[in-house]
C-alpha cells in the first residue's frame, strides 16, 4: 500500500522547499533561508515546521542538543499527491478535461508541443494496458492452474 502523503499548505510548500534544497537543517537555518525570501517572522516560521512535523511530513532528528529538520518525502512525490488532489477537487478526476483546459489558455512553443507529443506517443492507451493486464492475469493462470478457479 501506497504512503499517504499530508496535504501542504502554501506556505508549507515554502518551507519544504528550503529542506529539499539542503537537509538536514536546524530551525534557525530554515527561519534564515525564509527570511531571505519572505517577511516572515521566524515564530510563524516555527509554527509552519511544527506543523509538517504533526503532519508527517518532516521528521526531527533528536540525537544533538540542536534539533534537525528533514523532508519524509521527496519533492516528487509531494507534487505528484497535489497534482492528484488538485485534478480530483477541481476537475473531478477528468484528465483530459484538465489538459484541454491548459493546452487552449496556455501558449506553447514549438518545442512544448514537440515534447508533449513525444510523451503522448511513449505513452500506453487504456486498451493498451487492459491488454497487457488481461496477458498478465493468462500468464498467471497458466503457471498456476489451481488459483482462481
Amino acid at each position: 500500500m501506497a504512503k499517504s502523503i499530508p496535504n501542504i499548505s502554501e506556505a508549507e510548500w515554502e518551507v519544504m522547499n528550503v529542506l529539499w534544497e539542503s537537509a538536514p537543517q536546524t530551525a534557525n537555518d530554515v527561519i534564515s533561508a525564509l527570511q531571505e525570501r519572505t517577511d516572515w517572522k521566524p515564530k510563524t516560521i516555527r509554527t509552519l515546521l511544527d506543523r509538517l512535523v504533526q503532519k508527517k511530513a518532516v521528521g526531527v532528528n533528536q540525537d544533538r542538543r540542536v534539533y534537525t529538520f528533514f523532508p519524509l518525502y521527496s519533492r516528487e512525490e509531494c507534487r505528484r499527491a497535489e497534482a492528484q488532489s488538485f485534478l480530483s477537487r477541481i476537475y473531478g478526476g477528468a484528465l483530459k478535461t484538465m489538459l484541454v483546459q491548459f493546452i487552449q489558455d496556455q501558449p506553447l512553443s514549438e518545442e512544448d508541443i514537440k515534447e508533449l507529443r513525444s510523451i503522448l506517443d511513449r505513452k500506453p492507451n487504456r486498451a493498451q494496458q487492459d491488454a497487457g493486464k488481461s496477458a498478465e492475469s493468462e500468464n498467471s493462470k497458466e503457471r498456476n492452474p489451481h488459483s482462481g478457479t
